[in-house]
């Protein structure tokens, strides 16, 4: 639920905090002291288009944010969508909505303090507040809620999620079956195509990092003479010498004789005459090696022709066939798998036929169960909908659930038919409302907004108030076009859908207001020469006055008029009586 609003600079409004309750919360003021310009605020921090022309004279931007508390039938709904944008708040069960309109014209949304999309600000937000009144975001007028709304109604998610299921398994199968049916002149060229890939590189049989080692052995043929040259040099310092210089090892093998004399004197020299006897032993071994290499050394211009050759046929394969020679052989597997695949198609594609078939019949026997059980809950619904509509005065409006299919070459199997389907069954559900008595029933989309219609939205929210998860619904000019009487019935009805939602309404009728669990005053006051809103929660004397004034007269008998609404209410919710 929206427990804190807080608004900056919004039309009339400088600054206000308004902390919301559970339950029914009712909004009274005179015509103009800003109570629908609340509304639009909270229509702004759900999504609703942005103008800058609301922001205060003045000021450089509007603000409004929204705290909310979620419960255990919001959460599974608002998580997801926080888990995939990377929105998680610290507090598991609270979530900030906030929106800013800057004088330039740009508009900023925001969740638990990221910058967001407006689209990710609208899919929250459709799913924590409804409104309806000047700003119409109602999601009984989106034709595609309508199923869902009819099998939450009737329970019917479970046999939902059946059918989910096996439509998911069978898109895999079409999927693959797509794949297969290509025309036969594709499936014949891609064989060959296969074939000579795979050819191609089993002509070449490469082995991983075989590139690697052609690379290092080309470098050393490219640079034989000055590696021999080099190469020799040190042997010859290290074990020959020069220009009848003794060699290193001979210096070495000098230095380990005269240690070995010193040790003799001094044992503590030992250690240092064995490491040099040591050094001269490794000084022979790296002389030895260094000639080797030396020696295995050759200038063979055919090897390099060689090696340039095979590393340029590597190179041609990995440019058509991975960055590496180990793509490259994967690359290989892969076409002989589907190679393998397309040769054995016929007997697969009869494989995954029957497979489809039988899906079809499973899923239409499930569909066709499941569209019987919501014609019997159209029913029910269409009768409890009128009889709402009866005690709010429109004792002749009709409403109906029209439930349609079609037909499909390629659908599910009922009965002799086959019919159009996806992961909600094989029926399309539209709500259809005749408002007056010898008019046909229409989309309820298309009703006509004003006091009808704020009605009709009153008794489908009041039918159908466990089946919406909805947490907040907001009425705004509900009360348009009724009188005190049905006010009462109104009241009564707001009263209990706040059983299973937060109501906030506004409201000119004394009658409707008293059965509110909160009640807001919105008035508006002159200060430093500028008009400003001002809301107030009313205790038991304030609501009494409040009710007197909405009452349109003066005097102790308006007064005591208002305290008997407010005592009729608490008789009701009570249960004492009406």
């Amino acid at each position: 639920m929206l427990s804190e609003l807080e608004i900056r600079d919004f039309a009339i409004i400088s600054h206000l905090i308004l902390e919301l309750g559970p339950g029914f919360n009712v909004m009274t003021g005179e015509t103009g002291a800003g109570k629908s310009i609340i509304i639009d605020a909270v229509g702004l921090l759900i999504g609703g288009r942005a103008d800058r022309h609301s922001i205060r004279a003045g000021a450089s931007r509007a603000l409004i944010e929204g705290r909310f508390v979620l419960d255990e039938r919001t959460r599974p709904l608002i998580n997801p969508i926080l888990e995939r944008e990377g929105l998680e708040s610290d507090i598991p069960d609270e979530l900030i909505l906030a929106r800013e309109v800057r004088v330039d014209g740009r508009s900023i949304a925001r969740v638990n303090g990221r910058t967001v999309t407006l689209a990710i600000l609208r899919e929250l937000g459709s799913l924590l507040i409804d409104i309806h009144g000047q700003s119409q975001h109602l999601s009984l007028l989106r034709p595609r809620e309508h199923i869902n709304l009819l099998d939450r109604y009737a329970g019917l998610e479970s046999r939902r999620g059946e059918i989910a299921h096996l439509v998911r398994e069978l898109n895999t199968i079409r999927a693959e079956l797509a794949a297969l049916m290509r025309d036969e002149a594709e499936l014949a060229r891609r064989i060959d195509m296969l074939n000579y890939q795979i050819a191609e590189i089993e002509a070449a049989n490469p082995r991983p990092g075989e590139d690697n080692e052609l690379e290092k052995e080309r470098y050393r043929l490219a640079n034989a003479e000055q590696l021999i040259s080099l190469a020799d040099q040190a042997y010859r310092l290290l074990y020959e010498g020069e220009d009848e210089a003794p060699s290193a090892a001979d210096l070495l093998g000098q230095v380990a004789a005269i240690l070995g004399k010193l040790s003799q004197m001094d044992s503590d020299l030992e250690p240092r005459h064995a490491q040099a006897e040591e050094m001269n032993f490794q000084a022979e071994d790296l002389a030895a090696a260094l000639r080797a290499y030396r020696d295995g050394i050759e200038f063979d211009p055919m090897r390099q022709r060689e090696i340039e050759e095979r590393l340029e046929l590597l190179n041609s394969l990995k440019r058509k066939y991975g960055p590496t020679l180990q793509d490259v052989l994967a690359y290989s597997a892969n076409a002989r798998a589907e190679l393998e695949q397309i040769t054995h198609s016929e007997e697969r594609i009869e494989e995954l036929r029957a497979q489809e078939d039988d899906l079809l019949h499973q899923i239409g026997e499930i569909a066709a169960g499941l569209s019987d059980a919501r014609h019997a809950a159209a029913e029910s619904l269409s009768a409890a909908v009128e009889t709402e509509l009866a005690d709010l005065r429109m004792e002749g409006a009709r409403f109906g659930v029209k439930i349609e299919q079609r037909d499909d070459p390629e659908g599910v199997y009922i009965g002799e038919k086959r019919l159009a389907f996806d992961s909600t069954g094989v029926d399309r559900v539209e709500f259809l409302i005749s408002a007056n008595p010898g008019e046909p029933l229409r989309p309820l989309v298309k009703v006509a907004s004003g006091g009808e219609t704020a009605r009709l939205m009153l008794a489908l929210k009041t039918v159908l108030s466990r089946a919406d998860p909805t947490p907040t619904l907001i009425f705004d000019e509900i009360d348009q076009g009724i009188g005190g009487r049905v006010g009462a019935v109104v009241g009564k009805k707001l009263w209990r859908l706040a059983e299973n939602h937060q109501v906030l309404v506004v409201t000119h009728l004394a009658q409707l207001a008293g059965f509110g669990d909160v009640h807001y005053k919105v008035s508006k006051h002159i200060s430093a020469d500028r008009t400003v809103t001002r809301v107030e929660r009313l205790d038991e004397k304030g609501r009494v006055a409040e009710l007197a004034e909405m009452l349109g007269a003066q005097g102790d008998g308006v007064r005591q008029s208002a305290h008997d609404i407010l005592m009729l209410a608490r008789r009701v919710k009570s249960g004492e009586g009406e």
